[in-house]
């Protein structure tokens, strides 16, 4: 497994009540670790499109000890010389192959990924997060450019189905 840096821990508070019922429907120690992953995914991927203007998919996961750590892999397509353009989806397969390949390494798991949101015709930070135990959570954050400002605004904080992708059989 490629660990690109260390990632401070921050706690996703829950945007909804919603959110709350989730929250009491897992173990208290798996919905720590899965608010964890997602807080720390939606701010570096923030920070990352702030500083860069968009993100690369990446992965967090929390190891055993409770340390969250960064996972990233390399482009294939930007390996070849492709002037910049890669494949996400690729990177994504990728990340989630790595992820099982040493999930007996941590305890939780997240794929952060730069998606569009069709229906609002906006662009969107996408964190998947689940934990060994089975439970998932996911939410989606709406972002735009202000013309006025050049600079990113960011909508409400939502939740979003998911899957699990690691932990399966």
């Amino acid at each position: 497994m490629t660990e690109a840096s260390e990632t401070p821990e921050t706690v996703l508070q829950p945007a909804d009540p919603a959110e709350d019922s989730w929250r009491g429907s897992v173990p208290a120690a798996s919905a720590t670790d899965l608010e964890n992953l997602l807080g720390t995914g939606v701010g570096s991927a923030q920070e990352q499109l702030e500083r860069n203007g968009g993100f690369l998919p990446f992965a967090l996961v929390v190891e055993n000890d409770g340390e969250v750590r960064l996972v990233a892999v390399t482009p294939a397509d930007a390996a070849a010389g492709s002037d910049g353009d890669f494949d996400a989806d690729g990177m994504i397969s990728d990340l989630t192959e790595l992820l099982r390949q040493h999930r007996s390494e941590f305890r939780a798991a997240a794929i952060v990924c730069d998606i569009t949101l069709l229906e609002e015709d906006s662009d969107a930070i996408h964190v998947a997060a689940e934990h060994q135990d089975g439970s998932v959570f996911a939410a989606v954050l709406p972002y735009s450019p202000n013309p006025g400002t050049n600079e990113l605004e960011f909508g409400d904080l939502s939740a979003d189905t998911n899957e699990p992708a690691v932990w399966v059989d």
